[in-house]
């Protein structure tokens, strides 16, 4: 074995737990997988898609040199012969169209790799659009907005301290399956177990009795979309019965108390499909709890008011008395690259909303995006600022938004597509270029996004297990070349002299002037990423400011065989704030505006069946779909139906139906279970791997029903833009034999 003793040293790169590993190898390939027991994050656990690293690494359908499409067929060729294509390609159409013709859409694989992570906005700043779209606005948006209208910044998100905590209420969320959202956290199901031995209580409020509502003391089955109603009844329960202790530092109490007070349990109980006694004994149950947290997830983030939940999330954590208290929801302290981590603590300028609108519907950028449901219409809709180029990073929009068809056929239609991925999927099957990534074995890794979420905090560098090709470029070399080639310079000129250039703009933005020329130095001439990690960790909370005081850098990360431990999270108010009042602004003004649509929306006819996603340990996201060890196993694309619903629909277990919506058909096989609250059906995410010249063959052996068919593309939340993915009205029948 290469390492023949431990194995080396990986950060897991498949899902938000970022789990420490051990690869041991023979030569070129990967003999075993197991948890770094050293690792003191993750602490030696792994789950079943940390053994799929090595499907992924070998697998066949991966791309692995530059392709570029001739009549119609992807053929592969040179590095330069596919930045050339672009170059003769490319720059015409931002000459005579300008920045806005081009578009940029980001995947959230893109955290998981340095090199993209850190070079990728470069590319998009030096395009100059302002049409840039990510995964975001499917999933997080609205949290990552609550908490910037709350604290001051976009990644200033409090996570429950699951191991110190007595009492957790978790919301539209499916931790077991997920291993956390938005919380980086190993071993969810171990720490849950653990909050039950210590005689602590799990609630579960979710429509569907998922795997963490099985571990859990009480699970309501709410009616999908209510998350408001119950939240503002929590809360109104709270003020009416005096159980209030509101965290210092906080403003807008009374408003908060103001908002909620028409929404008594009693009044949304039938809104919320529960008992109104059982959400007061809630709320009860929360405010007594010494030691608790509120969470919630995708399933409140992705509805009509994800960031309305998302807010009263946290003002429910900071009315109890638990925001920032061991034991409650606590803000992790990344080691580099947080913001509230530097500047002057305790206050800032907050964050601006709609500082621009899309072309065609007007909808209001949000963290410096536009909601991706929008981006067939920017294609698709003639005139100044029309979309007619694209660029792709490890992004799969035709399969995973809303409205994939007409997404799809917008692709077709573009004068030229780029796609960084490692694969030939429902979306880069349009690409004229496709620039693949090494190996996630091949490549450094520093976990810049996820330890700012972290239930602990640690600073973790992975080396590579193996050596790449010679002839294939990592990540942030051929991400300088393309910038250097939108910006007109010498993309062709030594990697070395693009990188230091970048490095030198990077140190001028940071430092004074008459630091530049020491902390370059310092910084030595490892390439790429690795000086940009260093530098922000020695400029980071637990950093050596460059000798100036004991503390850390790379080198010492390096050193630790799986990382450094910084220990527990900690209380961070208000040093954390980085709002113009220096508060934590409990009642913002554009929260406080979506009162009328909620009392609109309560006094609504519900549909008689919903649909709603879900997710499953081995194939959180469409990508890993293509893995033999994650893929194996019986179909888990089904329909989940309550005995009731599949009795009054003609429904049996194994029988196909069809689902229909006012946007589309699927097809799906049903499998009946209690799981489900009566009246909501739910189809799994990431599926429908069936069209045209896709290149992925295990995928495609199961290619499954695109719950995105069926939900329309102009549902989202307006504040955040996110798209409505839960809840959706569906009709059920069975299919028709052919005959």
């Amino acid at each position: 074995m290469s390492d023949a003793a431990p194995g080396a040293f990986r950060i897991c790169p498949l899902c938000e737990a970022a789990c420490g590993l051990r690869i041991e190898t023979e030569g070129t390939q990967v003999v075993r997988i197991r948890g770094a027991e050293d690792d003191p994050f993750s602490r030696g656990y792994l789950c079943p898609k940390a053994i799929a690293l090595k499907d992924l690494h070998e697998d066949p359908d991966r791309v692995r040199q530059p392709l570029v499409k001739r009549n119609g067929r992807f053929e592969p060729v040179t590095w330069q012969e596919a930045l050339e294509t672009i170059e003769a390609r490319l720059l015409p159409i931002l000459r005579e169209h300008g920045p806005d013709a081009v578009a940029a859409v980001v995947g959230n694989p893109v955290v998981h790799r340095i090199g993209l992570l850190n070079y990728f906005p470069r590319l998009a700043r030096a395009l100059g659009t302002r049409n840039v779209f990510s995964a975001s606005t499917l999933d997080q948006m609205p949290k990552q907005l609550s908490s910037a209208l709350m604290f001051g910044h976009w990644l200033s998100v409090p996570v429950p301290d699951v191991d110190r905590t007595d009492f957790l209420l978790v919301l539209g969320a499916n931790p077991v399956a997920s291993n956390g959202s938005m919380w980086t956290v190993p071993d969810v199901k171990g720490r849950l177990k653990a909050l039950r031995e210590r005689g602590g209580r799990l609630v579960v409020v979710d429509p569907r009795r998922t795997e963490t509502a099985e571990l859990a003391d009480q699970h309501l089955a709410l009616k999908p979309g209510a998350d408001a109603f119950l939240l503002m009844a929590l809360a109104a329960t709270l003020f009416e019965e005096g159980l209030t202790r509101p965290i210092p530092h906080a403003a807008g109490v009374d408003a908060v108390r103001d908002f909620v007070a028409p929404y008594p349990p009693e009044r949304v109980a039938a809104a919320c499909g529960l008992d109104a006694a059982v959400i007061r004994q809630l709320a009860r149950d929360l405010a007594a709890a010494p030691r608790a947290a509120v969470y919630g997830r995708i399933g409140t983030c992705t509805q009509r008011f994800g960031t309305v939940n998302s807010w009263l999330v946290d003002v429910l954590n900071a009315l109890t008395g638990h925001l920032d208290r061991e034991g409650g929801a606590l803000f992790p302290k990344a080691p580099a690259f947080a913001a509230n981590t530097q500047g002057q603590p305790g206050q800032g300028k907050g964050v601006k909303l709609g500082r621009r609108r899309s072309r065609v519907s007007g909808a209001p950028e949000v963290y410096g995006e536009l909601p991706i449901t929008l981006l067939a219409e920017e294609i698709t809709t003639p005139g100044a600022g029309q979309v007619r180029a694209l660029f792709t990073a490890a992004a799969n929009p035709a399969l995973s938004a809303p409205g994939g068809a007409k997404l799809d056929a917008a692709l077709a239609q573009l004068d030229f597509m780029v796609s960084l991925d490692i694969y030939v999927n429902a979306t880069t099957r349009h690409a004229d270029v496709i620039l693949p990534s090494p190996s996630a074995l091949e490549v450094a890794h520093y976990d810049a996004a996820f330890s700012q979420l972290a239930h602990r905090n640690a600073a973790r560098w992975s080396e590579p297990v193996f050596p790449k090709a010679a002839d294939l470029p990592d990540d942030w070399e051929w991400l300088l070349r393309l910038t250097a080639l939108v910006q007109g310079q010498d993309w062709r000129a030594p990697v070395a002299e693009l990188d230091e250039a970048l490095l030198m703009e990077a140190l001028q933005h940071s430092l004074p002037a008459e630091f530049v020329a020491p902390v370059r130095q310092a910084l030595g001439d490892a390439p790429g990423p690795a000086r940009i990690v260093d530098l922000a960790l020695r400029l980071g909370p637990y950093g050596d400011q460059f000798g100036r005081r004991e503390g850390i850098n790379l080198a010492r990360v390096k050193a630790a065989p799986a990382g450094l431990d910084l220990g527990p999270l900690q209380p961070r108010l208000p040093e954390l704030l980085r709002t113009p009042s220096g508060q934590v602004e409990l009642a913002p003004p554009e929260l406080l505006a979506e009162g009328p649509a909620l009392e609109a929306a309560l006094n609504a006819q519900a549909p008689a069946m919903v649909v709603i996603g879900r997710r499953h340990l081995r194939n959180n996201n469409s990508w890993m779909h293509n893995l033999p060890t994650l893929a194996k196993g019986p179909d888990r694309c089904t329909l989940l139906l309550h005995p009731d619903d599949a009795a009054r629909h003609g429904l049996r277990d194994g029988a196909i139906a069809v689902v229909t919506s006012a946007s589309g058909e699927v097809r799906a096989p049903v499998e009946v279970s209690t799981a489900m609250r009566p009246g909501v059906a739910s189809l799994p995410h990431g599926f429908g791997h069936g069209g045209e010249g896709v290149q992925l063959r295990v995928a495609q052996r199961q290619p499954g029903a695109n719950l995105n068919a069926l939900l329309p593309m102009g549902d989202r939340d307006p504040l955040s833009g996110t798209a409505v993915l839960s809840g959706v009205a569906v009709t059920l029948a069975p299919a028709v034999a052919a005959t």
